[in-house]
């Protein structure tokens, strides 16, 4: 009896403490991860003296063949800080972007249309594979035989309202093989610790030249990467002919880094949603069983089915995070999706660890942003294609115009959170009554009213009350 009473309080104490390790290691972890997040942006941070913010369109424009590609002039104080870049694409029907990959990550917006995007992972297998077309069974040089088909990586199709996540170093290019312009944005994040050379975007092209393009933006001759090396040695790389590796280099090529494909044809599943994907094989989507080569990278925010806050006098907001897209993870970056009524307005926020950049995709809103010694660096309206960057914990409130609001907005956290000052969910009505009173020396019924005036939580009706 003593001997089983000895074994049972061992096997309780041996259980109680692998309680408290796992305990002990779950809490080091959580720490550990914040610490990392908190060490994301190190490199980037400046001194971040804003005076005066500004709603910005882009600065350069560059046309190609089939399409034209825009900058934004990233030398202002509130680009430096927030350490991004941001550019915007418009390819038209059978417009093929050229390969190419960048220094930095990027989260791409897809505001109108939908096209192909293909994806090019280092060390990942070509999963993708097409049969030789019936009509020409040989090629014309040399009577090759080319029976055996092609195969490549994943293609992804997108559509409109679909955010893509794209780490640095990643080869990709996209297609148009829709009837209608395809225009998407891009905030590219310079900043991140990902991208060891200096705070300049950098666009590394392997096909095309660019060099009558965007060698003003860039201040020097840009050309492809194949430019610079010696036909010789690639076509021993290749084991092919020179001639070949000189049509590589692209040195007559004057199409742009947007180039006409008619022809092209790819083979890829029908479009299928991730959400849609998941319900088919029975099961949610949680991400466990993702490897680096089978990442999901994009998530639609325009259906309302993925809004996370709605108001039915209000409008609606979709957020993306490393909860449902776990590539975040790794990018440090998140969206949200915002679609707000007429004269519907948003509470006033502040980003508590995230830069933010806010592109308005349709419709005006008046913006004011408040930041540090409470001064009010903009105050205005924003329209269709204006780009305003606001630095972290700066207040913002939204209200939309007669023609609505919507928007997308990147920001530089994977698990961006906001606080708020008015509404149901915000700071003031999270403090006692007697605190308001003497905090601003009113009466308990005015701390009452200011905590109260509002049971809405985020996207708030027009105000009747006082119109």
């Amino acid at each position: 009896m003593g001997k089983a009473l000895s074994l049972s309080l061992c096997l309780s104490f041996l259980f109680l403490l692998h309680g408290c390790c796992s305990a002990q290691m779950m809490q080091q972890q959580f720490w550990q991860s914040m610490q990392s997040q908190q060490q994301h942006r190190f490199r980037a941070k400046t001194q971040c003296q804003i005076q005066q913010l500004s709603a910005r369109e882009p600065t350069f424009k560059f046309q190609s063949e089939a399409g034209f590609s825009e900058y934004w002039d990233t030398s202002s104080a509130e680009f430096e800080c927030a350490g991004i870049e941001f550019v915007r694409h418009q390819v038209q029907p059978k417009g093929l972007v050229l390969p190419f990959y960048t220094n930095a990550p990027r989260l791409t917006f897809v505001v109108e249309g939908s096209g192909i995007l293909g994806t090019v992972i280092p060390g990942c297998a070509e999963t993708y594979e097409s049969e030789a077309g019936s009509s020409s069974r040989y090629s014309a040089r040399e009577g090759e035989d080319v029976r055996r088909g092609d195969r490549h990586q994943k293609l992804r199709r997108f559509r409109r309202g679909d955010v893509i996540a794209l780490p640095e170093g990643i080869t990709t290019f996209v297609y148009n093989d829709g009837d209608a312009p395809l225009t998407y944005v891009s905030m590219l994040d310079i900043g991140n610790d990902n991208n060891q050379l200096d705070f300049k975007f950098r666009k590394f092209l392997l096909a095309g030249n660019p060099q009558s393009i965007e060698s003003q933006k860039q201040g020097q001759e840009y050309r492809n990467m194949f430019y610079g090396f010696d036909e010789q040695l690639l076509a021993d790389a290749f084991n092919t002919e020179p001639e070949l590796m000189r049509r590589l280099q692209g040195k007559e090529d004057e199409r742009g880094i947007i180039v006409r494909a008619e022809k092209l044809r790819m083979v890829l599943p029908e479009y299928e949603s991730e959400e849609e994907h998941s319900q088919r094989r029975g099961r949610p989507y949680n991400g466990l069983e993702e490897t680096f080569c089978s990442y999901k990278i994009k998530k639609n925010l325009d259906h309302p089915t993925s809004a996370d806050l709605y108001n039915p006098r209000g409008g609606r907001i979709s957020n993306v995070n490393s909860q449902s897209l776990p590539i975040l993870n790794y990018l440090q970056l998140s969206a949200q999706r915002g679609i707000l009524y007429k004269n519907a307005i948003v509470a006033p926020q502040w980003c508590t660890n995230a830069h933010s950049a806010l592109y308005v995709t349709k419709g005006s809103a008046r913006i004011q942003v408040v930041g540090t010694q409470g001064r009010s660096v903009f105050d205005g309206e924003v329209e269709e294609g204006q780009l305003l960057v606001v630095p972290q914990n700066f207040v913002v409130v939204k209200k939309a115009s007669q023609n609505g609001f919507e928007w997308i907005t990147f920001k530089t956290n994977d698990n961006a959170m906001n606080a708020q000052l008015a509404g149901r969910l915000s700071a003031i009505r999270a403090m006692p009554n007697e605190v308001l009173m003497n905090a601003f020396g009113i009466s308990r019924d005015e701390a009452k009213s200011l905590k109260f005036g509002r049971e809405e939580s985020t996207l708030f009706s027009p105000s009747q009350r006082y119109a």
